[in-house]
């Protein structure tokens, strides 16, 4: 299993995109696999990850996730195509419906349809992210459009999937799926079966599966457990992270956090890349004084084995 790390999560280190640079340039020296930017309210993690491609050689760049709604797919081709040349080759276009509550709520746009608009989504972004035409007259989308960035590597997809529909989607038109708050019961029941059911079917190669969870180094995971949950408390009220957390029989998002010293760590990577992850984007909490700085030099020696 691949160890990465995620930024965006609001680090002050990260309050520029200078220090978001840093940040991304101080994971390729500690030689992590991938780093992946979150896509909220901050810094946009496309245009991020195009500047810090012009700063880094090796590490994976990639977006944890870049919500579909607010943006027309032709125009995420064009900014994922742009990552991938400024980057050399090294981008990964991270997407999903995001939730109501952020589509809707936040933005004032229609959360309708959810599934066709994803499917019809694909079907114009996919070409154009291998540099073919896309042809697209849907009911959601009607496309006829290319764009033109010369000669740049095609951009892989991975999609954000927790139900059974988009896990099929994922897994039968994209590279895999990259989930937040997915324990590994939930992992080795639900997401890991049926993403690589639905490749298998479409003839498509075995699936990445990116899991991202909070992860702390402590000797006090009972006490690091009790400050975070306040923290991700709204989560647990977001319907699609709710199915998960039943699914894996934990009523509150801390339940899921990978919290406790080197050798429960340890057992927590093995058990997720047991249950099908082929990917970890550890999200650093700090739970205590110096514990982020900790957890980050932990996760490094386990990138580096």
């Amino acid at each position: 299993m691949k160890i990465g790390i995620t930024v965006g999560l609001g680090a002050r280190s990260e309050g520029t995109i200078d220090g978001v640079v840093e940040r991304i340039k101080d994971a390729e020296r500690r030689r992590f696999a991938t780093v992946w930017m979150t896509n909220a309210f901050s810094f946009d993690a496309i245009t991020a990850l195009a500047a810090a491609g012009r700063e880094t050689s090796s590490v994976e760049l990639g977006t944890a996730v870049v919500p579909t709604y607010p943006r027309h797919p032709v125009v995420m081709a064009q900014q994922a195509l742009t990552a991938q040349s400024a980057s050399g080759g090294r981008f990964t276009l991270g997407i999903g419906l995001s939730h109501k509550v952020m589509v809707s709520d936040s933005l004032g746009l229609p959360f309708e349809r959810p599934v066709q608009h994803m499917r019809e989504y694909l079907g114009v972004l996919m070409p154009l992210l291998s540099k073919e035409p896309a042809s697209m007259a849907g009911e959601l989308f009607s496309v006829q459009a290319r764009v033109g960035v010369g000669d740049v590597e095609p951009v892989p997809v991975v999609m954000a999937a927790l139900g059974p529909q988009m896990l099929k989607l994922a897994g039968s038109l994209t590279a895999g799926t990259i989930t937040s708050w997915v324990g590994p019961r939930t992992l080795d029941t639900h997401i890991a079966p049926k993403i690589n059911a639905a490749a298998e079917t479409s003839g498509r190669p075995k699936p990445r599966i990116i899991i991202g969870l909070p992860v702390s180094l402590t000797d006090d995971p009972d006490g690091a457990r009790q400050r975070f949950a306040p923290q991700v408390a709204a989560y647990g009220a977001l319907p699609s992270y709710r199915a998960m957390f039943d699914q894996e029989g934990v009523e509150d998002p801390a339940e899921v956090a990978l919290f406790g010293d080197e050798a429960a760590l340890d057992r927590s990577l093995a058990q997720l890349a047991d249950a099908g992850a082929t990917d970890f984007g550890a999200q650093v909490v700090s739970t205590e004084p110096g514990s982020a700085t900790r957890t980050l030099e932990y996760l490094a020696s386990r990138a580096q084995s």
